[in-house]
């Protein structure tokens, strides 16, 4: 089997995320070809290529500089077309949800999105996704070849070995794009820059009302002296400004200490807190994917837990 995966680079390094598809690419074995995009890209392609990427075609061109679905697009089909991958993968960002989804189209090739395992079954390949909250895992088949899929980042742990690869050029000459790059802003953290914090109480779903968040979570958020934030459905109901949400569309956080009440663990906000030093998970759900990462996990009811704790604190402060 061989497969290609579709590269990001920022700030002129390889992404973090792609060097999580190398993991995956690798675990499934076969062959490995990597594609990166843009302009003045020698450098993040040797890096690549030295962080077990395989082969990497660097299409390196002006017109590449900045992402656009149909340049982007046309690159892509030229690196199948030469490369004929039984897999693609892209990761689950903005650019490779859009990516792949154009591909998908141009080559009416079966697609999985946001998936979070690809394992091996009886010849084939079965692709996995978390749905409904993470509560249940939706197993996937594809039909026909290539088959696409978009990997949730954080899914897996980054490439670390040093398999030397190579670094070829891929055609770009004659890209056209019907779009044009204007400018590329980001948002500020503002007054509640929670990648600076020590110690972060983030609230979920579980607290079932915004009320909540300022009657129940607030005085333990104060008594500890911490900087509150949230999981990304508080964020898209409005309870909470996105300036307080934690995770791969949020913030990236690695505090001292990271509470979690009544927070699922979706792959999404897990990405954005997993490197916590540590981790307390308060859930009434036993098999609530927080779990997973959490040093300390308490299954009960947030509405008892946290007030206690909170009291506890307060008296332990004096």
């Amino acid at each position: 089997m061989k497969t290609l995966i579709f590269g990001e680079i920022s700030k002129g390094s390889v992404r973090e995320a792609t060097l999580e598809l190398v993991t995956l690419a690798r675990r499934l074995g076969g062959d490995l070809v990597s594609v990166l995009a843009g302009s003045g890209i020698g450098a993040a392609a040797e890096e690549l290529s030295k962080k077990g990427g395989g082969k990497v075609l660097a299409a390196d061109d002006a017109a590449l500089e900045n992402y656009t679905s149909d340049a982007w697009t046309q690159v892509a089909l030229r690196a199948i077309e030469a490369e004929s991958p039984d897999l693609v993968l892209a990761s689950n960002t903005p650019i490779g949800w859009d990516l792949a989804g154009k591909l998908a189209a141009a080559l009416d090739a079966g697609i999985a999105t946001d998936v979070v395992r690809i394992e091996e079954d009886g010849g084939d390949l079965v692709f996995i996704k978390r749905m409904f909250n993470a509560k249940f895992d939706a197993r996937l088949r594809i039909e026909g070849s290539p088959r696409i899929a978009t990997v949730q980042p954080g899914a897996c742990e980054a490439y670390e070995g040093s398999d030397a690869g190579s670094v070829e050029s891929l055609d770009a000459s004659g890209v056209t794009s019907r779009t044009e790059f204007k400018e590329l802003r980001t948002a500020a953290a503002g007054g509640h820059d929670l990648t600076k914090a020590d110690l972060i109480v983030s609230g979920g779903r579980g607290l079932q009302k915004p009320e909540n968040f300022e009657e129940v979570l607030k005085p333990l958020v104060e008594a500890l002296g911490a900087q509150m934030g949230a999981s990304r459905p508080v964020v898209d109901a409005g309870w909470l400004p996105h300036e307080y949400q934690v995770g791969s569309s949020g913030q990236i956080v690695a505090p001292k200490l990271y509470l979690a009440i009544g927070i699922s663990g979706a792959i999404q906000h897990l990405v954005g807190m997993k490197n916590s030093n540590y981790i307390i998970a308060v859930n009434k759900d036993p098999d609530a994917p927080i779990f997973e990462v959490a040093d300390l996990g308490v299954v009960a009811d947030l509405f008892e837990i946290v007030p206690a704790l909170t009291q506890a604190v307060s008296a332990a402060k004096g």
